[in-house]
């Protein structure tokens, strides 16, 4: 596993300079320009208060030494009262100032995270799992809040090591030397953790997708799980996942645990060195005690910026990883190319594959030099064994993925050539499993065509089978279908699935129909609403009902990617090929005729067995 956990990068994943992702990051500010010069402004009000404690206080130990009435003590306390109090105001404004800021910085990040998630193409999500996804967008960017809350942190801090610079120069330019001589070592070791905390942020932000990943997919198939009582198997796999976490967790935190007592050690190297010298200085009659007071006090804050920036890389590490890996989202490529963003209207339905090649990897070409052409509103049904690239035809057509040779066009256009959304609002698609989202069955038929009103939806779905399918339902459009449809039925969903269909009216209709047997009122439904989109669309049917295969115009057979038969129903059954031999496997048992001629068999050789029983 190694010593950091072994967690590979995501394929997308880019490696960024921290000043490119400083500058990038900068951006995002830009439109509230007038908020950050406002934490500009406090931040510098909020460094000279805390710098004025340091030179306050060693004002009262100068004035306490030359012996001072008490009025000029009261005054200082007063003074110290007055600062600690607009130290405070000015604190809350600064932090609610940059709340202001921050919050729809991480707002606009997310959404452009979002955004990038749900424009990467379907090869994209092949390869990468959603859950690692999903903690980009959410677990990056809520660290990122964290991370830049603190970083305006540092920053104040820093603004007041400038003013304490300048004032202990002006005090004893010798004890500010000595002070500036040991920074370089304090610098040099910040930078060394600096690197050191890159990679183990890195590998600790990528055991939490992997823990999200493995979470988010064991929810989802929890029914599976029970089903095959696999519930102590997935606890295993996330209890082992959790662990490796874990162990990355603690050696990160181990790393972490160097960074105080190294850069506190230094700091009591510097506190002696000033106590001694400026000790010696002090009885010399070189500096004043009141001076002397104030280097002392002041080499914590002196300091504190560096001190704070090492112990605190572990976050802000953190949160350069975090806008690293957002980045690295945002910036992923779509394998889908275009040539032109031009806008499909009014599609015909013409389909032509010329010398088409696709596969998912240069090891698994599924079609090569493929050629057909579909005319508009013609209906085509492809059958064929599992892998004989009856799915890959409707992918590609349907954009979602790049072919690597040829060229597929739409009404004598490259489909290359057209916007993916003008095109796609064209294409109506029913997957094998129909996907639902949470809502109602309206809710979800007007998803294909938002303006449509509730009695336009009504009408659509009361024009199949006059709405008998919805009497099925306990609330008819208003039922509620649960998460990814999991109330209905699969037929149900397949049904809504069709009416989303019947409500965008595309030209191209691709269906990849459903395997899971469905009740005999159910398919006579879905086939009727089938065959409604069938009248104004050129259709493209993966078909494993024998009553989808014969309302095609046509009937194309493949085997691994080449078509070897196409005709009608009647003529692939008389030429008695590869499509007689899926009939007689898969389809003939659907048959009325082939049911009948079963119940006729079954009744005569039990017929004997009831007259012996008889006797």
């Amino acid at each position: 596993m190694g010593f950091w956990g072994g967690l590979a990068a995501d394929k997308y994943d880019r490696q960024y300079g921290d000043d490119y992702l400083v500058r990038r990051l900068a951006s995002y500010f830009r439109p509230h320009a007038k908020k950050v010069r406002q934490i500009v402004i406090l931040t510098l009000g909020f460094a000279l208060t805390g710098s004025l404690f340091t030179i306050i206080a060693a004002e009262a130990v100068h004035q306490l030494e030359l012996g001072a009435p008490d009025q000029t003590l009261i005054l200082l306390a007063v003074a110290i009262f007055v600062v600690a109090v607009f130290d405070f105001i000015l604190f809350w404004l600064r932090r609610v100032t940059i709340i202001g800021v921050i919050a729809p910085v991480i707002s606009q990040l997310r959404k452009d995270a979002f955004a990038a998630a749900i424009d990467r193409d379907m090869a994209f999500y092949d390869t990468e799992k959603s859950g690692k996804v999903v903690s980009r967008i959410t677990n990056d960017t809520q660290e990122l809040n964290s991370v830049l809350v603190l970083s305006t942190d540092i920053i104040s801090q820093f603004v007041e090591f400038l003013i304490l610079l300048v004032v202990m120069l002006n005090i004893d330019w010798r004890l500010t030397l000595l002070l500036l001589a040991l920074l370089p070592l304090v610098v040099g070791v910040s930078l060394l953790f600096r690197r050191l905390a890159r990679v183990v942020t890195r590998q600790g932000s990528r055991a939490m997708a992997a823990v999200n990943d493995n979470i988010q997919e064991s929810v989802t198939g929890i029914s599976v799980a029970k089903n095959f009582r696999r519930e102590a198997m997935i606890y295993d796999e996330f209890k082992d996942i959790n662990f490796q976490s874990y162990l990355i967790n603690l050696r990160r935190g181990g790393v972490f645990a160097l960074i105080f007592p190294v850069m506190n050690g230094m700091l009591g190297f510097g506190i002696a060195a000033v106590v001694y010298v400026g000790a010696m200085a002090v009885e010399g009659g070189a500096i004043e005690l009141g001076a002397w007071f104030l280097f002392i006090q002041g080499i914590d804050r002196f300091w504190f910026p560096f001190i704070n920036i090492a112990a605190f890389w572990g976050q802000i590490q953190t949160g350069l990883t975090a806008i690293e890996r957002i980045f690295a989202l945002v910036d992923a490529e779509n394998f889908v190319n275009q040539k032109e963003e031009l806008p499909a209207a009014d599609l015909r339905g013409e389909i032509v594959f010329d010398n088409v090649s696709f596969g998912y990897s240069d090891a698994q070409m599924i079609m090569q030099n493929f050629d057909l052409t579909i005319k508009p509103g013609e209906s085509v049904a492809f059958v064929g064994h599992t892998g004989a690239g009856k799915s890959t035809i409707a992918k590609l057509i349907a954009r979602f993925y790049e072919f690597q040779g040829g060229e597929l066009y739409i009404d004598g256009r490259d489909i290359r050539t057209f916007e993916v959304h003008s095109y796609r609002g064209q294409l109506g698609l029913v997957p094998q499993q129909p996907f639902l989202f949470s809502g109602t069955v309206l809710e979800n038929i007007r998803y294909a065509n938002p303006d449509l009103s509730d009695e336009e939806i009504e009408e659509i779905a009361y024009s199949v089978g006059d709405g008998e399918w919805l009497e099925t339902m306990p609330e008819g459009l208003h039922t509620d279908v649960g998460e990814r449809g999991a109330h209905l039925s699969m037929g149900q969903r397949q049904l809504v699935s069709l009416m989303r269909v019947l409500a965008q009216k595309p030209a191209i209709f691709v269906l990849d129909e459903a395997t899971a047997s469905v009740d005999p009122f159910t398919e006579a439904q879905i086939q009727e609403a089938i065959e409604m989109i069938l009248k104004c669309s050129t259709s493209i049917l993966i078909a494993h009902r024998l009553s989808t295969v014969r309302s095609a115009d046509r009937i194309i057979v493949l085997r691994e990617g080449r078509i070897i038969e196409e005709g009608s129903h009647d003529q692939l059954m008389a030429q008695g090929g590869h499509y007689a031999e899926l009939y007689n496997t898969y389809f003939r048992h659907q048959s009325l005729e082939y049911v009948e001629n079963a119940k006729t068999m079954f009744d005569a050789s039990d017929a004997p067995r009831t007259h012996a029983a008889g006797n």
